[in-house]
């Protein structure tokens, strides 16, 4: 059959990077040379509204958007929508909103599977009339049963023989609502006997007395994925229907419902989804630890939702780029989350600006430092991109800087600050400790005395003297208060779905996910902190201000990803 007019070439479709080849791509290479197509490519992204779009959803869009872009073709946005109890119109936007932030234009093409409710029903009566579809009055149980398994043959249903005519009136009857879910279905005529079990007469629609976002209570009868999925790419004139591997043995009935129908016939491709460490994947899963409050919502930073990592300060570029080196491949494997990591932690090495924060502080005060001077100091805002230029921070007799920075006994290789010892203050002075006050009650150092070298502005001592230590610090009385969340792994080991015999995925939770810091200080220049600007606090790790918790009164940031990088090689084999 001829293809669906009206997708020409040349609508938006997103990135237009050229990528390293893949299979599909060549593929899609083989059958615009041979003409296969008429030099069309048009793909499509079917996400389903029933949850957040998450990482593996991302490689999936940029693969699609990114195939067509290359090509000259389109990508469709089509919502498979056949399942109203589970979908909502909050997740249809949430992931038009997400998809719009990678940088993917779907231009004209926005769809529904409800937008060919009409067709698709008509569609199920064409196989009625032509003897290849029957209602089928087996409990969801019983059809299960029925089916067999790998090692035996299916067994065919006693309503199997019906006629076209008792068929037909059926059906009509599970439209209006005459009879109750679950009492009947329609299934596909094809084979029992067949070793691919989705081959063994499989459900194409069922009673569903359920409204829709979209169309409301015109319809109470739904078709399933396998059938709306091929029908809506014949519809839409899709050319390489590319799903992920758990989509092959779909196959053969993707193809054999598009050949008895004798209408146009897109071709499947499959290719393995995104597995990551220390991640779930499965949307019913992130739905439950929603629903259950583990976490805070489909945008909590800890979530692989696009929401959450945007919350928590990713970017569309970062993880693109994942997407791009982990690559497109046939077997199915486990990436490293560290290499995500890397990859934001690269792009933000060349973006954020490199502020001054002090998580856990500890009072120092400098004796001989005049007590009413407050000094300018210059310091870079990132030494990865000079044209960033630079700011001017305060410098006080009174500082804060990091708990975990002063020693009273120091541990070899400890070059910090610890009594008698001289360090360098990132953009200051050389300053050594001469003292320390502490909680008569706890034994708790509250506070470090300490003198500086006047000469040494800077941090460079005019003698040569070398210091081997440098920290950070802000002003006492020129900082601003902060919250700041420190996020880890949601989960405890690699495959969370691999714990104990009777355990579920929540076994291998991890309850230091996330640590709430209240009482940090910040440097001044933040007052005015925009939500999703990136930062890096020295020696600390990336940030971003949260952008629904914060306010310029109620500083909220959120760690993006610490400093430290255990992905020392990207180029290994993924």
């Amino acid at each position: 059959m001829t293809a669906p007019k009206g997708e020409q070439a040349g609508s938006p479709a997103g990135p237009t990077a050229a990528p390293t080849s893949d299979f599909i791509r060549s593929i899609v290479a083989e059958d615009l040379r041979t003409g296969r197509y008429q030099g069309r490519v048009v793909t499509r992204f079917p996400p389903e509204p029933n949850g957040y779009l998450h990482i593996g959803h991302a490689k999936s869009a940029w693969l699609n958007f990114g195939i067509a872009a290359e090509n000259g073709g389109v990508c469709h946005l089509r919502f498979d929508d056949t399942n109203p109890a589970k979908e909502d119109v909050e997740y249809a936007d949430s992931m038009q909103e997400d998809l719009r932030w990678l940088g993917l234009d779907w231009g004209d093409h926005l769809y529904y599977s409800s937008d060919h409710f009409d067709t698709l029903h008509a569609y199920a009566v064409q196989l009625i009339e032509a003897g290849k579809a029957y209602v089928c009055d087996l409990s969801q149980e019983e059809i299960r049963r029925y089916r067999g398994t790998l090692t035996e043959v299916g067994k065919e249903s006693p309503y199997r023989n019906r006629t076209v005519a008792e068929n037909l009136e059926l059906f009509e009857g599970m439209r209006v609502g005459e009879f109750q879910e679950g009492s009947r279905v329609l299934r596909a005529k094809i084979d029992m006997s067949s070793g691919n079990l989705n081959m063994r007469d499989p459900v194409i629609y069922r009673i569903l007395k359920v409204p829709h976002h979209r169309t409301g209570d015109k319809w109470c009868i739904y078709p399933t994925y396998d059938f709306a999925h091929g029908q809506s790419d014949s519809i839409e004139g899709v050319t390489h229907s590319i799903c992920t591997v758990e989509f092959e043995d779909h196959r053969p009935l993707y193809d054999w419902l598009l050949d008895e129908l004798n209408i146009y016939h897109p071709q499947q491709i499959e290719f393995a989804r995104l597995n990551l460490s220390h991640t779930i994947m499965s949307k019913r899963k992130l739905r439950e630890l929603v629903e259950q409050g583990v976490v805070s919502g489909w945008d909590d930073p800890r979530m692989p939702t696009l929401s959450g990592m945007r919350r928590r300060g990713y970017t569309p570029e970062s993880i693109r780029t994942f997407c791009e080196r982990i690559g497109v491949a046939k077997r199915e494997n486990t990436v490293e989350i560290a290499m995500l990591e890397h990859c934001v932690r690269e792009d933000l090495n060349r973006r954020a600006l490199r502020v001054a924060a002090v998580l856990r502080p500890l009072r120092l005060v400098i004796e001989n430092y005049p007590e009413d001077q407050v000094e300018e100091l210059e310091a870079v805002n990132n030494p990865e991109d000079p044209s960033m230029g630079s700011r001017r921070v305060p410098f006080s007799r009174e500082l804060y800087v990091e708990r975990d920075d002063f020693s009273e006994d120091p541990p070899a290789k400890f070059f910090r600050l610890a009594l008698g010892r001289e360090v360098r203050l990132r953009y200051g002075y050389l300053i050594t400790c001469v003292g320390v006050t502490k909680d008569e009650e706890t034994g708790e150092v509250t506070e470090l005395r300490c003198t500086y070298d006047p000469e040494t502005r800077g941090g460079h001592a005019p003698d040569g003297r070398r210091v081997r230590g440098t920290i950070h610090w802000v002003s006492a009385a020129h900082s601003l208060p902060a919250e700041v969340r420190l996020y880890d792994h949601l989960f405890t080991t690699e495959k969370p779905d691999d714990g104990p015999a009777g355990s579920d995925y929540r076994s291998n939770l991890n309850p230091s996910s996330l640590e709430v810091l209240t009482a940090c200080r910040v440097e001044p220049s933040l007052a005015t902190a925009r939500p999703g600007t990136p930062y890096q606090f020295e020696r600390r790790g990336y940030f971003c201000v949260d952008p629904h918790d914060s306010s310029p009164g109620a500083l909220v940031f959120n760690r993006t990803v610490s400093l430290r990088d255990s992905w020392s090689k990207i180029d290994r084999e993924v």
